[in-house]
């Protein structure tokens, strides 16, 4: 669905920077775009329309997206192109840009159905007030324009009430509001009857879902007997939320996949409380446990942040046992950012210097590797089930796919096409990628 006429204003091309979320936030405001008349394009320098789906969880995000700002000016001046911001983006940085004229727009994650008028009025070059009072926006009216064909993603919540002090997500997302299971169920079916093979339900605490009296795992219970052979996963959990309920549900269905990830952020006791994380290390641990023994396959991943206010050695020492006595598959780590608008951007303070932050990642990056090589070697040797997803980036006469436990897995392509289950033994590893040759076809 492409329109090459710039003359028109209604040609749109979208670039995503940040989480799972905002690529399934995009999903919905290209459908919600379609259907007032405006058009995709696959070629930035053909569209009238450019937006960006920014994320504001780390400083990073927003000079990565600065600077991309700053890349794609001569378009904007060149060709009169409308920029646009959509996603979250703090206050204090999307006044910065509006004020120096790098944008012609934002438009905040509960207000995507107004993204037409807030385009229409940036053309005529007036602004759009919109005043928005929805407060529990899920879009559960809207059918997203799935980018994938295989595999894809479903918001299921929006919003968090957690309020970590870290975390900018409650000022720009909102509070949680979970959407309406029976619509989650009829989608996912959709997806299922259209040739999609996996479906991730997202939330940025999804194990907090509820509907009335429906929790998420009576959601799990209910949505894997309705999509047999499509693989469920969930994705993000905290550990706060985790019940036994839910790990009974994942060991007793399998096309629930057997991963989990959740975010640990410090293993210091004294730093979760700065954190406000509702957990201590030795709860974290027993659920650790926990997991362990009522799915003993499933794989385990974490985001640890280093570097916040008043950590001491001692307390990413802590970070470092606790990441020795887990061990865990892999994770996502990065050093803290003080977010405008935070309870620790307001109250405490950014006392770890830079230096320190950069060496301690690079500690907690290093023992990961180790841990994520240790843990890719146990499957040597054993067979996996994978889900042909694409070509391999290093070789186009590889397949990659994932197993149930999220691991990619790369092997010879052989007579195999995309969206097939197959069998593959593993022969070798890195400590990022399984690698493997194919054992028996598996048809679903």
């Amino acid at each position: 669905m492409e329109n090459n006429k710039k003359e028109l204003n209604n040609s749109f091309y979208i670039e995503n920077y940040g989480c799972q979320m905002n690529v399934s936030d995009s999903e919905i405001v290209i459908s919600i775009l379609f259907k007032n008349g405006f058009f995709l394009s696959k070629n930035l320098k053909e569209a009238n329309i450019i937006l960006f789906n920014s994320c504001s969880i780390r400083k990073k995000a927003e000079l990565t997206l600065n600077n991309r700002l700053e890349e794609l000016q001569y378009l904007k001046r060149k060709n009169k192109i409308l920029f646009g911001i959509i996603g979250c983006l703090s206050k204090q940085f999307r006044d910065i840009l509006l004020k120096k004229k790098k944008i012609d727009f934002f438009v905040n994650p509960n207000s995507y159905k107004e993204i037409p008028n807030f385009i229409k009025n940036a053309i005529i070059g007036k602004p759009y007030i919109y005043s928005n009072n929805q407060k529990n926006e899920t879009y559960s009216d809207i059918n997203p324009f799935y980018l994938k064909k295989i595999t894809t993603f479903l918001s299921i919540t929006r919003g968090c009430n957690n309020m970590c002090t870290f975390c900018v997500v409650p000022f720009t997302r909102g509070r949680e509001i979970s959407s309406n299971p029976y619509y989650i169920i009829e989608e996912c079916k959709r997806l299922y009857k259209n040739g999609y093979k996996e479906i991730t339900l997202l939330g940025q605490n999804v194990d907090s879902y509820k509907w009335n009296n429906m929790d998420f795992s009576d959601l799990l219970n209910f949505l894997a007997p309705e999509i047999p052979f499509m693989r469920i996963r969930f994705s993000t959990s905290n550990p706060h939320d985790m019940s036994d309920k839910i790990l009974e549900v994942i060991s007793k269905h399998s096309n629930i996949c057997k991963h989990i990830h959740l975010p640990v952020q410090s293993g210091s006791n004294k730093i979760l409380k700065l954190m406000n994380r509702k957990y201590t290390r030795e709860k974290y641990i027993s659920l650790i446990k926990k997991i362990r023994k009522i799915i003993p396959e499933c794989s385990i991943s974490h985001d640890i942040m280093t570097g916040f206010c008043n950590e001491e050695e001692k307390d990413h020492q802590d970070t470092i046992d606790l990441m020795n006595e887990i061990q865990y598959n892999y994770g996502y780590m990065f050093s803290y950012s003080s977010r405008p608008g935070t309870y620790a951007y307001r109250k405490l303070k950014d006392n770890v210097p830079h230096y320190v932050k950069k060496k301690r990642l690079k500690e907690i990056i290093d023992l990961q590797k180790k841990h994520s090589l240790f843990r890719m070697k146990e499957y040597v040797g054993k067979i996996q089930e994978v889900l042909i997803e694409g070509e391999s980036k290093k070789n186009n006469q590889y397949w990659y796919g994932r197993n149930t436990q999220n691991l990619v897995i790369v092997f010879p392509k052989e007579s195999y096409k995309i969206g097939q289950f197959t069998y593959v033994k593993i022969t070798e590893t890195t400590s990022a990628t399984l690698i493997g040759k194919i054992y028996k076809d598996v048809k679903k």
